[in-house]
């Protein structure tokens, strides 16, 4: 079987370019690319404001049917694959009680942010949908301004190094 023609490893080659180092294949023999699972969260959780429950995730990953027909994703699997997410920081996971009962909720962790931007994480999306990022004004609004604090502390960090090496005993 032609690999390119997979419709799951097709639709997701193009993921592997955003900038996340994650081991881009899962071991054995079904190698879906997990960066493709990881960039989907992220995406539903930037688009969710910042903030998804478990229950949003998982029907994203549902829908797309990267689950579909592999061993590996049964929903127990899944879900294990997620705490391995937030085991390396790629994802944060908090329990907060909405409308009377606990729900569990997904962040993006300190490795998603320092490994990609939300501006990639919405060319994605728009590449995808055959658009432009700016066709999602307020998420286009907030990566613009996360590419300026993130532009601005790369310039303290340079001028704090400047500073230490001319001034370091």
């Amino acid at each position: 079987s032609n690999q390119m023609m997979d419709p799951t490893n097709h639709c997701y080659v193009l993921l592997i370019q955003l900038g996340l180092t994650y081991d881009g294949m899962m071991h054995g023999e079904a190698g879906v690319p997990k960066t493709g699972i990881l960039i989907l969260i992220l995406a539903v959780i930037f688009m969710k404001g910042n903030c998804a429950t478990e229950e949003e995730v998982l029907e994203v990953l549902n829908v797309t049917r990267m689950c579909s027909g592999r061993k590996y994703f049964f929903f127990g699997e899944l879900k294990q694959l997620l705490n391995d997410f937030v085991r390396e920081g790629y994802l944060e996971f908090q329990h907060v009680v909405n409308a009377d009962r606990w729900q569990s909720e997904f962040l993006w962790g300190p490795r998603a942010y320092a490994e990609t931007t939300k501006m990639k994480i919405l060319e994605f999306l728009a590449k995808v949908n055959g658009t432009d990022p700016s066709s999602f004004p307020s998420q286009y609004e907030e990566a613009l301004e996360d590419e300026k604090e993130k532009a601005q502390a790369r310039v303290s960090a340079n001028c704090l190094c400047h500073y230490r090496f001319l001034y370091s005993d």
